[in-house]
């Protein structure tokens, strides 16, 4: 079954970088775009915050405002991997981050989540 593993999260003082990766199975990954999301801890209401979105091959990748050149999102086809390598840090980054693949066949969505990774910025 289609599975998707966060890796890299952890505590890091405001300015430093943190790199997540995720890791798929169970799917044909290259056919499917990828995404990460954000969610802070204890605010429920808020949802999750979409963070950048990358292509099927990888060469084009969306960001959200807030990122504002910091992150660098990219993808290994031949590896099944995802990542997202964060700089600057800022305690406003704190959040469980998750990767998400999807695809449409036609007007229906597929979606696959990860458990998600926390990233804690602290000094």
């Amino acid at each position: 079954q289609a599975q998707l593993v966060e890796s890299g999260g952890g505590l890091v003082e405001p300015g430093g970088s943190l790199r997540l990766v995720c890791t798929a199975s169970g799917f044909t990954f290259s056919s499917y775009a990828m995404s990460w999301y954000r969610q802070e801890p204890g605010n429920p209401g808020k949802g999750r915050e979409l963070v950048a979105t990358i292509n099927l091959s990888g060469d084009r990748v969306n960001y959200a405002d807030f990122v504002q050149d910091r992150f660098i999102m990219s993808r290994d086809n031949a590896r099944n991997m995802v990542y997202l390598q964060m700089n600057n840090l800022k305690p406003e980054d704190t959040a469980v981050y998750y990767c998400d693949a999807w695809k449409y066949t036609g007007y229906d969505r597929t979606d696959y989540w990860g458990q998600g990774t926390q990233v804690t910025v602290s000094s």
